[in-house]
């Protein structure tokens, strides 16, 4: 062997090392308190769909706990009960329940509160958002229940109607659905435009969602759906009041397309993150939808929030398994993609994870993390590094 061949392989293997080295994230140290609710004795927090805190410090949750059932109407089946929306004091303490007997309780998927202290209810079965006011009252209902017999006009067969969502396990390879639910199918595009067929998987254009997971707001007020773990995969853009405004989005791997839209996640620039768990990655738009940047290394993103101070980030939750006991972590991650560090790990105990399927990052180092698999939230409280 050469001495330049042996210099260039030697090149090639510090090369090699440091790149792995970049990629390794360093701990960030953290305590969690795994007992920060403090409900009735008869009343249970079961799977936790969704978790966030207002500006009082109240804290809601949305759970799968309750007594699902259906009645049948002349051409649908009206399910609910299956979820349940309940608040909390600052200190964990139970104050009330919410939305009893909501139409769109069916199967709780998400939970964000906005800048106005509503709060927003993300129901992956009912494909429905529900926003609640500072009382307690429904303000805005976005999407409407599947039909159970397909009538809608000028898609194929009648339309994509179908029975309501079940709740059972993905496919092998498929990415998670927080532990429910199927994954994403390629090449069932909608009718944008009320007649032909767009890119597969891109949706119907307006508030039909096919098992939407998400919401967020920019500074106008304009809301984002993520829509992507049924069949469509997109992203869908409103005006304050509700008003269908446009989309982007369709299923696959290229830029500006998805594998499951999980959740979204708006900088204070406006620029609208989008976790794309079957590509493992977190794409980047202007507010029009427009493909800007895209990031990996941080493992198959299931949910995400954005801290709100003078410099932001990303606190993506991970899940390498359907279940997350075998392999889970929380990233800090700066705008730029840029991996600051990690905590968690898999598992039952306190300060392990099993599918945080919710973060609230209100305070940049004090999280409240839902989790679907251990039913419960952890208050999480990270620490500097030593």
């Amino acid at each position: 062997m050469t001495h330049t061949l042996k210099a260039s392989l030697a090149a090639a293997v510090v090369a090699l090392g440091a790149s792995l080295a970049a990629q390794t994230a360093s701990e960030i140290p953290f305590d969690a308190n795994a007992d920060v609710l403090k409900t009735p004795l008869d009343l249970f927090v079961g799977e936790v769909g969704g978790v966030g805190q207002n500006s009082k410090g109240q804290i809601f949750v949305y759970t799968r706990t309750g007594h699902p059932y259906a009645t049948l109407g002349d051409n649908r089946t009206f399910a609910r009960g299956g979820s349940r929306l309940f608040q909390f004091d600052k200190t964990g303490k139970f104050e009330r329940e919410l939305g009893q007997d909501v139409y769109g309780f069916n199967a709780a998927i998400g939970l964000r509160v906005d800048p106005q202290d509503n709060v927003w209810t993300i129901d992956a079965a009912a494909s429905q958002i529900v926003k609640f006011d500072t009382e307690g009252r429904v303000a805005l209902v976005l999407g409407r229940k599947p039909e159970t017999i397909a009538v809608r006009l000028g898609a194929p067969g009648g339309g994509r109607g179908g029975p309501e969502a079940g709740r059972g396990g993905p496919p092998a390879g498929a990415p998670p659905e927080a532990g429910r639910g199927a994954a994403p199918e390629a090449g069932r595009g909608g009718a944008p435009g009320g007649g032909g067929r767009g890119a597969p998987g891109s949706g119907l254009p307006g508030s039909t969602f096919s098992r939407p997971t998400d919401v967020a707001w920019d500074r106008a007020g304009n809301i984002y759906i993520a829509d992507g773990i049924g069949n469509t995969n997109r992203v869908a853009k409103f005006d304050k009041d509700g008003r269908f405004i446009r989309q982007w989005g369709s299923t696959g791997s290229e830029n500006g397309q998805f594998t499951g839209v999980k959740s979204l996640a708006i900088d204070a620039q406006g620029n609208v993150y989008v976790a794309d768990a079957g590509n493992k990655r977190i794409q980047v738009f202007d507010g029009d939808g427009n493909f800007k940047s895209t990031f990996g290394n941080v493992g198959t993103p299931l949910t995400m929030c954005m801290t709100t101070g003078s410099t932001q980030y990303l606190y993506i939750s991970h899940s390498g398994d359907p279940d997350g006991m075998e392999d889970a972590a929380i990233y800090k991650v700066a705008l730029d993609g840029r991996v600051v560090g990690k905590f968690g790990s898999a598992g039952k105990l306190p300060k392990q994870f099993g599918l945080a399927n919710s973060i609230d990052c209100r305070n940049e180092n004090e999280l409240l993390v839902g989790e679907m698999t251990n039913w419960r939230v952890q208050k999480v409280t990270l620490k500097a590094a030593r």
